[in-house]
């Protein structure tokens, strides 16, 4: 793979881990990491985010292969593993933290997100999509026990409970855009 074909791209949609375990699987994108953007102060602890007194969102940013996954395929992945219809919200992770957000790294993602907004708002959500397009702010990398969480950690409740659930759901309808070895 030629390095001249990766690309940042930087999404929010509730718990980092869970959005890390997805984004993981899929063929063409490397260096998830969990972390911290869209918010107030620098390299802001995790302790202070997930009060909601930054101003930042829990999110991951990745590289990805545009030669071999679209950033449409990762949007639909996107909005596939989350509700972009609650404000603030997702299952009981509850304040501005947990928003619906896509951090934009060009013109042109902010161009294909806008587009991808308006076609699921028509054929699907009936207009109620609340997620945020914004442009792509620092990225502070989350503490080193939030890297990897699923992967580490399969066996605790949260990880069956909330994660295994999406991670069944991409492996249904993008089976096609996992990667071949686990």
């Amino acid at each position: 793979m030629i390095e001249e074909n990766w690309k940042t791209a930087t999404f929010a949609n509730g718990c980092f881990w869970c959005t890390e375990a997805v984004f993981q699987r899929l063929e063409g994108v490397k260096n998830v990491i969990s972390g911290f953007t869209g918010g107030k102060i620098k390299n802001p602890p995790y302790r202070e985010v997930v009060q909601g007194r930054t101003g930042h969102a829990e999110g991951i940013q990745l590289q990805y292969n545009e030669k071999v996954i679209s950033y449409h395929e990762l949007l639909l992945v996107f909005f596939t593993t989350h509700d972009p219809t609650t404000l603030n919200r997702q299952q009981n992770d509850v304040g501005t933290q947990y928003r619906s957000a896509i951090f934009y790294h060009s013109e042109v993602q902010k161009k294909t997100a806008r587009i991808v907004v308006d076609q699921l708002n028509e054929e699907i959500f009936e207009g109620k999509i609340v997620t945020e397009i914004t442009e792509a702010s620092p990225f502070y990398e989350a503490e080193e026990a939030h890297q990897n969480f699923y992967n580490n950690h399969t066996e605790q409740p949260y990880c069956q409970i909330i994660i295994d659930p999406k991670l069944k759901k991409i492996q249904s309808l993008f089976a096609d855009k996992l990667k071949k070895s686990a």
